[in-house]
């Protein structure tokens, strides 16, 4: 009989927790568009006028590996390329207001500061809705960690002049790619 009673007991106390976490719902507007998503969509977008997906994905690979990204993974099936490469991410202002402030305050400020970072880039291409052209899509990320090496942010870069270098030098090499140069 008591058996039964805390098999009961547990019962109800599972079905109303399920009942509570069922009832939980996305936030509102969670998969609305940010307002600077058309410009986003704008920097980060190609279009180029041939359907050849494969010499597209060779020339995004040749041009990251130009820019020193190492490449992680590529499925030419899925127009798909993704890479990466290290760099330095001390900023001289930085450590000295850090420094300034551990002297002053006693406080620990330099342990907070940038010391290294990891830029991702991944490229997705489709075929344009003509089917003589290939949508490109490029976005980079990157993870910088603090002097204690704990991740201290995450964020997509959105400077023009990055998108900009990537695309001049996607030009060029698909160019180069159809005329066998």
């Amino acid at each position: 009989m008591k058996r039964i009673r805390v098999i009961l007991s547990l019962s109800l106390v599972i079905s109303l927790s399920l009942a509570v976490v069922g009832c939980v719902s996305a936030p509102k507007g969670f998969l609305k568009p940010g307002e600077n998503s058309l410009e986003k969509r704008q920097l980060q977008m190609r279009q180029y006028d041939t359907a050849d997906e494969t010499k597209i994905i060779t020339s995004v690979a040749g041009v990251l590996q130009d820019l020193s990204f190492t490449l992680d993974d590529s499925e030419t099936k899925l127009g798909l390329v993704s890479a990466s490469k290290k760099a330095d991410a001390k900023d001289g202002g930085q450590i000295a207001g850090a420094i300034l402030l551990d002297v002053l305050l006693g406080s620990n400020t330099l342990s907070q500061c940038d010391k290294n970072q990891m830029v991702k880039v991944s490229v997705i291409t489709s075929p344009g809705l003509d089917g003589k052209s290939t949508v490109v899509r490029v976005t980079f990320q990157r993870i910088v960690w603090n002097m204690t090496n704990q991740i201290s942010r995450l964020e997509t870069i959105n400077d023009p002049e990055i998108y900009q270098k990537f695309y001049d030098g996607l030009s060029r090499a698909i160019f180069l790619e159809a005329h066998k140069i």
